[in-house]
């Protein structure tokens, strides 16, 4: 059992708001979870905001009430909280039935089924959240949604997350 301090508890329920909110499409309360110089960077695409007015722009845009197809389902797999930091690795799958522009920049729906692991780094001041780096592997996703033929190249599509589900699988073969 993992005994968090008071403040790392503060952290965690404050991501926590801030992810239902993003689902939930509430704008004004993921909003309010930050401090007033935040920035989002999903690392693979480039894409997030930087400042106050960038981030409010991208989650309205992107993100708020637009996270993911309605089949989407998240399986946490492991967080590690430090004292100004959360990391939090899930894996996340969903059919591609919707745009995603966070995700597959100008990609329309493909109708095909995605798992991918995603690693998400957290940081806080004083009491909010100042930044979300966020990490998956994109030539994954790109060889599941059909864009990208794996063959012959050192990539994979939804073995990779099924690995980190469990890693008792075996590895892949060079």
């Amino acid at each position: 059992m993992t005994i968090f301090s008071s403040e790392q508890q503060a952290m965690i329920a404050l991501f926590q708001k801030h992810v239902e909110a993003e689902l939930a499409g509430d704008l004004d309360t993921t909003m309010a979870t930050m401090t007033e110089d935040p920035h989002l960077n999903h690392v693979p695409v480039m894409a997030g905001g930087v400042g106050r007015e960038g981030v409010h722009a991208f989650y309205r845009d992107h993100l708020v009430g637009k996270f993911f197809p309605p089949d989407v389902k998240m399986t946490n797999v492991s967080r590690t909280v430090g004292y100004d930091r959360v990391v939090e690795e899930l894996v996340i799958s969903f059919t591609h039935t919707t745009p995603i522009d966070w995700l597959l920049p100008g990609v329309p729906p493909t109708g095909k089924k995605v798992e991918m692991a995603v690693v998400v780094l957290v940081g806080f001041n004083d009491g909010k959240i100042s930044y979300e780096h966020i990490y998956w592997d994109q030539a994954g996703v790109l060889v599941q949604v059909g864009l990208l033929d794996p063959v012959g190249l050192p990539v994979s599509g939804a073995e990779s997350s099924r690995k980190v589900l469990d890693p008792k699988l075996p590895p892949r073969q060079i």
